[in-house]
């Protein structure tokens, strides 16, 4: 399936403060060429932003047939259109963010993209998340949101710790009573920043809420998914996709349910026209 992968739309989010963005987030769009409708799927991403693996894991998913709206994360605090590296100075600019940005502003983000998903004329109304490391935590909370019925949450970081956001204390799993999407979470063993016990609280506390969810730990680094760098797993890759593509193909496709829908938001070509 021929995709469209070169559009942005900048939301103005409410309560964002200002800063190098302005306030307002920039969602990078991937959907099918071709005319028609198709479930939402918001895809948060890891602590780097929309970077080119991101990119073509988007793509991929606009190519079976998906709406894909991906957020910058940290638009309050870079500039829109900022990619940090995956080099020693853009993983501490990442991780640094992550515990900057109050909780509460990540949740509106989320929100916002939802919203705008929910309203755009080339979606069904069904909605879905899904998220790679610190963007698989951010998937999951956007999955609290009674309006997503799916979330695939890859290798979720900070969601046994609890340390998300500014102060490093989130009510992650205290709000897991609210879940209501279906819910694949995939793991890696050998992941430190999410380990044995780690996995098996978050799993307890599935177990705990009943949640309807798809578990797997796989032999694995941290980004396994990510297609560039020593710890790809093509393997893995092409595995963890599809789970990922069979729950969002039974979920959001074959309930036959469809979304209200409104006049189109506007949207901008990645070049800036």
């Amino acid at each position: 399936m021929i995709i469209r992968s070169d559009e942005t739309a900048d939301l103005a989010v409410p309560g964002a403060t200002s800063g190098p963005g302005g306030g307002v987030m920039r969602l990078h769009l991937f959907r099918p060429a071709l005319p028609g409708r198709n479930p939402g799927l918001v895809f948060f991403s890891e602590i780097y932003q929309v970077t080119e693996p991101i990119r073509r894991l988007a793509a991929l998913l606009a190519g079976q047939g998906y709406l894909v709206a991906v957020p910058e994360i940290y638009h309050e605090h870079e500039p829109a259109g900022t990619a940090l590296r995956y080099d020693a100075a853009g993983t501490d600019r990442g991780n640094a963010l992550k515990v900057t940005k109050p909780v509460a502003a990540f949740d509106a983000d989320a929100t916002a993209a939802l919203d705008f998903l929910a309203r755009h004329p080339d979606c069904t109304g069904r909605l879905g998340t899904l998220g790679v490391c610190l963007g698989g935590h951010l998937a999951y909370r956007a999955a609290l949101d009674p309006r997503v019925a799916a979330a695939a949450c890859f290798y979720p970081t900070d969601l046994h710790s609890g340390t998300l956001g500014a102060g490093r204390s989130d009510d992650s799993l205290a709000r897991m009573t609210e879940l209501r999407a279906e819910t694949l979470l995939v793991f890696g063993r050998q992941d430190p920043h999410v380990p044995f016990a780690g996995r098996q609280l978050i799993r307890e506390r599935l177990e705990e809420v009943g949640a309807r969810y798809e578990w797997h730990e796989v032999n694995g680094a941290h980004a396994f998914l990510r297609d560039e760098g020593p710890r790809y797993d093509p393997a893995l890759f092409l595995q963890s996709v599809g789970w990922m593509l069979a729950l969002f193909g039974r979920v959001l496709r074959e309930s036959g349910e469809v979304g209200p829908v409104s006049e189109a938001m506007p949207a901008h070509r990645r070049d800036g026209t």
